[in-house]
């Protein structure tokens, strides 16, 4: 039951860019069509998880046991740019369209403070490794959620008559505004 009061809360109450306000520069920058905005949420899933476990591991294994919290940022940021090239070199091979696609918002990755925040909040809120696994995992699927509501949204903003001075990040932002306001609405459905 834990374990699902933790995805409930990371998706819906306490969303990772809605709430939060961590990730807002590939929210904004890929959530222009919404096969771009998955995949990115894909490639956000599985970096953010495999983060988290390392960044787990390196934090309980290594970084505890040797006096070495100092340097706890600087190692997950170095964990964090690894497997963004792993993900990187998996895409350009396995979908190059995708990879295309994403442009300059795959390595950005490596900086979406989502993936930071996750692993430095697992580590600071003390969970164990499988809560760990089980919060980075749901804030990618609220992370992707999002995403894709909003990419859903600007394609069919593409369709609509918007005022000129409105085109554009204006009404993406005021969208963003009013979808962080909705995802409030489920604020006490849990506790974190």
């Amino acid at each position: 039951m834990e374990y699902i009061i933790i995805i409930i809360g990371t998706v819906l109450v306490s969303n990772i860019v809605l709430a939060n306000f961590l990730g807002i520069c590939p929210f904004l920058g890929v959530s222009g069509k919404l096969s771009t905005a998955s995949g990115m949420g894909g490639a956000v899933l599985f970096v953010m998880t495999i983060a988290t476990i390392i960044t787990w591991l390196v934090q309980h294994y290594i970084l505890d046991p040797f006096g070495l919290g100092f340097l706890q940022t600087v190692s997950f940021i170095l964990v964090i740019a690894s497997l963004v090239q792993v993900v990187e070199i998996i895409l350009k091979k396995v979908s190059p369209p995708l990879y295309q696609a994403l442009g300059v918002f795959l390595p950005l990755i490596t900086t979406n403070c989502a993936i930071l925040g996750v692993a430095l909040l697992t580590i600071q809120k003390e969970y164990t490794l499988v809560e760990g696994t089980v919060y980075a995992i749901g804030n990618s699927l609220g992370f992707t959620l999002a995403l894709v509501i909003f990419a859903g949204i600007r394609e069919h903003l593409d369709l609509m008559d918007v005022p000129k001075g409105m085109r554009g990040m204006p009404i993406a932002l005021v969208v963003a505004g009013i979808l962080s306001l909705a995802f409030m609405g489920f604020a006490n459905l849990v506790k974190l």
